[in-house]
């Protein structure tokens, strides 16, 4: 059996597989509540899972919640938890800038999709908007933009006549009131944003890319970019995964 996990900046993503890789246990952790009693009573389930785990495979971009997650899982299970970029990825991916300064997530990304025959662009709607290129098996690079719902947080936290909304897909772009108009300006403005960077990124490779989005903003962004694009918001567990399995 194989215990993913995924630990970004807002949430944490735990799947437990078993040998056929059928999904066991989904478990998802908002960094508000990690502490040390609450991941252990989460991860107690993986006592009855013991004698058949055989590895535990992590992707993290924060060093302070991942620690915090290696020592309650030794404790559980008595296995070692490693991390992605500790493993030896050569086999998947050729990595073309300073692999110090990829997150483990974006690496994730790009090997659940690549292979020797199409170009990818995949743009992942996390704490950050990341792009990262992948032409055939080679990672490129990529684009950091400033998250979608962090900065709507921030634009509500900073303005005090703003109100707290929810993002939602809008058609309109002229709003009648505070609510509609703050929804139009993040909606459309990232929409515009995306398909900019997405056409340099075609303009400076010269190449043709397949786009995949993921996050959690992935499905509502999805028919407002140009192009043709699938959305897959298990990507970076599916690379964890396929890491695991070599």
């Amino acid at each position: 059996m194989y215990l993913i996990g995924d630990i970004g900046n807002t949430a944490i993503k735990i799947c437990l597989f078993n040998n056929n890789l059928k999904l066991i246990k989904n478990i998802k952790i908002h960094k508000k509540n990690l502490n040390k009693n609450f991941i252990n009573k989460k991860l107690l389930f993986l006592r009855k899972y013991n004698s058949k785990l055989t590895k535990v495979l992590f992707s993290s971009v924060v060093p302070h919640s991942y620690k915090i997650i290696k020592k309650t899982i030794k404790e559980i299970t008595k296995l070692d938890c490693v991390e992605l970029k500790t493993c030896n990825l050569k086999k998947f991916i050729n990595i073309k800038v300073n692999r110090k300064q990829i997150g483990s997530d974006r690496l994730a990304n790009a090997i659940a999709v690549i292979d020797s025959r199409f170009n990818y662009i995949i743009v992942d709607f996390g704490t950050a908007t990341n792009f990262d290129i992948v032409i055939k098996k080679d990672y490129i690079g990529g684009v950091l933009a400033p998250g979608v719902e962090i900065s709507l947080n921030n634009l509500t936290d900073k303005a005090s006549l703003i109100p707290k909304i929810k993002l939602e897909k809008t058609t309109k772009v002229i709003g009648k009131n505070t609510k509609s108009a703050v929804r139009a300006g993040f909606y459309h403005g990232y929409s515009g944003l995306i398909d900019n960077i997405i056409k340099l990124i075609l303009k400076q490779t010269r190449k043709k890319f397949k786009i995949i989005l993921t996050g959690g903003f992935a499905h509502l962004f999805k028919s407002s970019i140009k192009g043709i694009k699938t959305v897959d918001t298990n990507l970076t567990i599916k690379g964890i995964l396929k890491i695991a399995l070599n």
